[in-house]
């Protein structure tokens, strides 16, 4: 009997299974889990298998023999190709041991920490970390996110996740950071496929690309000067993975900010260098700028068609002939072609100017001052299209002082004295996608970040370090032809004239007037009546 108020409790039936039952169901369970891990695994099942095969046929000799046979063809192999025995042997031995020992070991306690865990249903998930690929000097982890995060929340943290593993440097990637190879041959179908699985769309991946061995602590050499410059891949830096970084020059401005000290000659004789082989066979010319009176760029005078230094007049008549060469080509080009092709009858300009702010900002002639501003807005918004190019540098990337910023659309970040120029430089979000230009330690000159081509995350560069002689050495041997100074002259071609045109029939349309006032007007026109 139960009254009101009476506490009552349920409790479901119980269903009890016979223990041989649950046996079964772990048995199973442990089975399946096995049989998943060998497919996953299927390297590690051939080695224990052939391993054990070799032990029980020849004892110790069986298995010590191959080690040794390995580790000598390992040797070889790295001796005569390092670059593919890193790909394909020790990155991924590498690779698999770090996920093992170092990763998986503070997985959960570096998640927790960096607020990437989130709490769902009463319990913790964690990030996946699917696979690690190791190289020379980086550590590439594959995490799967958890449902509901994006890539800037991991992006925010980057710095945090770098600490938490032990290294200073690190970045994140919302897409594969590296390329994919370039297949021919008998296997370029079927290569080409995995390739297409490899680096398919993946949204629910990010990349943690960790610096496991900082390979810009030490200087870069100058690169090789080619005799014929490559205009959508100029090798100027090296990057944290020890490739190259080329600058896609081509139709596009260069905006390189940086403070003092910082080594934006660095990035500017870079350009220079492998530009080189162009300038003395005339299908570049430089039209160099120097407001710090030629402290920069004196020394390489021969290399350069135009060169002002001293005079801001003539500063500003460069300029103003630059604006003339892209008239001259945007007439004659109209409707032939969409981007300029360099040629030797029609070379390309580049626009080089060293502090930039002293022409835009800090020159006291304001209508000089004016004059520049109009002509640079001219040649930003118009001239990449047919070859006349702007490469500047300043210090200061504020509004105030250019701007016309946005007009950059390959933009450089060296080491900065502000956390907010860094999102000036390279755009908004820079810095919390792992930007760190703020923070550069004193030994960083030409240290700096960039944007790879297809992806919207900054990448770490070092640029090479052109030395006073290396300067003179391509001064003497790669000057410029004595008839660069006058391009117009050089091209040889007058501005085409505009085509006549016949007149278009216009249409007799009603009057928008009223017609007493149309009547008055007609009268004062001819003198006479109203007709």
């Amino acid at each position: 009997m139960t009254t009101a108020g009476d506490l009552m409790v349920i409790r479901p039936r119980r269903l009890e299974l016979p223990v041989w039952l649950i046996a079964i169901g772990l048995v199973l369970r442990w089975l399946w889990r096995g049989l998943w891990w060998c497919l996953r695994h299927p390297v590690a099942v051939v080695l224990v298998v052939v391993g054990v095969s070799l032990y029980r046929e020849f004892g110790r000799a069986g298995v010590i023999v191959p080690v040794v046979l390995a580790a000598a063809l390992s040797a070889l192999w790295r001796w005569r190709h390092e670059s593919s025995w890193w790909t394909w042997w020790a990155g991924p031995i590498l690779g698999r041991f770090r996920q093992l020992f170092v990763y998986r070991r503070a997985w959960r306690e570096a998640m927790t920490l960096c607020d990437l865990a989130k709490v769902y249903d009463h319990r913790t998930v964690l990030p996946e970390l699917l696979r690690v690929r190791s190289d020379q000097a980086l550590d590439v982890l594959t995490i799967r996110m958890v449902r509901g995060q994006t890539p800037e929340e991991f992006q925010k943290a980057t710095a945090n996740l770098a600490y938490a593993f032990g290294r200073r440097h690190a970045r994140v990637y919302s897409e594969r950071p590296d390329d994919p190879p370039i297949r021919s041959g008998y296997w370029a179908l079927v290569l080409g496929a995995v390739d297409r699985l490899r680096f398919r769309d993946r949204p629910s991946v990010v990349y943690l690309v960790v610096v496991r061995t900082d390979a810009l602590r030490t200087l870069v050499d100058p690169f090789d000067v080619p005799s014929v410059p490559d205009f959508t891949a100029l090798p100027l830096a090296r990057r944290e993975d020890l490739r190259h970084w080329c600058l896609h020059l081509l139709a596009t401005h260069v905006l390189i900010g940086g403070a003092t000290r910082s080594g934006k000659g660095s990035v500017l004789w870079s350009l220079v260098r492998v530009l080189a082989g162009g300038i003395s066979s005339g299908l570049v010319r430089l039209w160099v700028i120097d407001p710090k009176g030629g402290m920069e760029f004196a020394m390489g005078r021969p290399l350069f068609a135009r060169f002002a230094c001293k005079s801001f007049e003539a500063m500003a008549d460069l300029l103003d002939e630059a604006v003339t060469v892209m008239r001259e080509r945007q007439t004659r080009l109209a409707g032939a072609v969409r981007v300029h092709t360099p040629t030797l009858a029609d070379p390309l300009v580049v626009v080089v100017i060293d502090e930039m702010a002293a022409l835009t900002a800090y020159l006291q002639d304001v209508d000089l001052r004016k004059r520049i501003a109009g002509s640079l807005g001219l040649l930003l918004s118009q001239g990449a299209g047919v070859g006349v190019l702007v490469v500047a540098a300043l210090q200061d990337p504020r509004k105030e002082v250019l701007p016309f910023r946005d007009l950059f659309p390959t933009r450089i970040a060296l080491g900065l004295t502000e956390a907010a120029q860094v999102d000036l430089v390279l755009g908004d979000g820079a810095r919390n996608r792992g930007a760190l230009a703020d923070q550069m330690p004193r030994w960083a000159k030409g240290v700096g970040y960039v944007i790879l081509d297809g992806t919207p995350e900054p990448a770490r560069v070092r640029f090479s370090y052109i030395s006073d002689d290396h300067i003179r050495e391509l001064a003497a041997e790669y000057s410029a032809p004595a008839d660069a100074a006058d391009i117009l002259a050089q091209v040889g071609r007058e501005t085409a004239t505009e085509p006549a045109r016949p007149p278009l029939p216009r249409q007799r349309r009603g009057p928008l007037l009223p017609d007493s006032l149309l009547n008055i007007l007609d009268r004062d026109t001819d003198g006479g009546e109203p007709r």
